[in-house]
């Protein structure tokens, strides 16, 4: 961490949770969002530890966290194709992970943010903090990928749907649940080990490293998902299966598509019968099941 990095942490003092998190979403830069991200985890836990824990407080999150000026969003048909057979292909696979770890770091943060309202046990924050702090590492290590091969996050053009999910789910905990951990980073389960495999043929060692973390610990971000999910509708005396199909169809945009990767979705708390009726078309949106 540089020393202009350092002295902007210092100059910070957020009293609460939710402020933390807001503080992480209003940062543009992605390595001083990461490292705030870092501290306040930290800080967090630290006040576990001594049985304070910080106050979680409520706060008003920006609709979409603040950017940095590159890379350049693109529509999702508009981002070039990635090639993994070459090294300018293998730096843009790596350029789109770091800029879904990247949201990920802001997605985790702001579910804490703006469900501070909604009365959770303080182990629902205590998962939250931790998979932000592990999406920033994962962010931060993709970047030390990119600039071991010359390049940098910022330097391609990126995916400008990434927060979509956020907003369509801005008022609603349990479908931000269903669709962020549960869809999105399951998702993640099923296509990262074969983005080992590329880097792993390739004999780049540092990715392979970087992305094993990343399989590793995804696993438990879809798990606090499905924890967090099945504990709200226990709270509604609902079916999580029946939910679930429901929050899918109303807030993502298109049908699950295989193949999945059973073994780790199991392992994450998400059986078969969850997510296998969702890869046929789905009904408009608003249309009840």
């Amino acid at each position: 961490m540089n020393g202009s990095t350092e002295d902007k942490l210092k100059t910070h003092s957020a009293k609460t949770l939710s402020a933390m998190a807001v503080d992480v979403l209003s940062t543009a830069d992605g390595r001083l969002k990461t490292a705030k991200s870092r501290a306040y985890a930290a800080e967090w836990r630290e006040s576990r530890s001594r049985g304070k824990a910080i106050e979680i407080g409520t706060s008003t999150p920006p609709d979409f966290p603040a950017r940095p000026a590159k890379p350049e969003l693109l529509n999702p048909r508009d981002v070039p194709k990635r090639r993994p057979g070459t090294e300018a292909g293998r730096i843009a696979l790596l350029h789109a992970v770091a800029h879904i770890e990247f949201n990920a770091v802001d997605l985790h943060w702001d579910i804490i943010a703006r469900f501070g309202h909604v009365p959770m046990p303080i182990g629902f924050h205590d998962d939250w903090v931790k998979c932000a702090e592990e999406e920033s590492r994962h962010f931060e290590m993709v970047c030390d990928c990119l600039e071991s091969m010359g390049s940098h996050y910022g330097a391609l053009p990126a995916h400008a749907g990434m927060w979509r999910a956020a907003e369509d789910t801005a008022d609603d905990l349990m479908g931000r649940l269903a669709v962020v951990p549960m869809v999105l980073e399951a998702r993640g389960l099923d296509v990262t080990p074969r983005m080992i495999d590329v880097f792993r043929k390739a004999k780049s060692e540092q990715a392979v490293a970087a992305l094993e973390v990343i399989y590793a610990e995804e696993v438990g971000h879809v798990a606090y998902g499905s924890k967090w999910f099945h504990f709200l509708c226990g709270r509604e005396n609902a079916d999580p299966k029946d939910v679930f199909h429901q929050m899918v169809r109303r807030y993502f945009h298109g049908a699950l598509k295989p193949p999945f990767n059973e073994e780790k979705r199991a392992e994450a708390g998400l059986p078969p019968d969850f997510y296998w009726p969702l890869t046929e078309d789905l009904p408009p949106p608003g249309r009840s099941e």
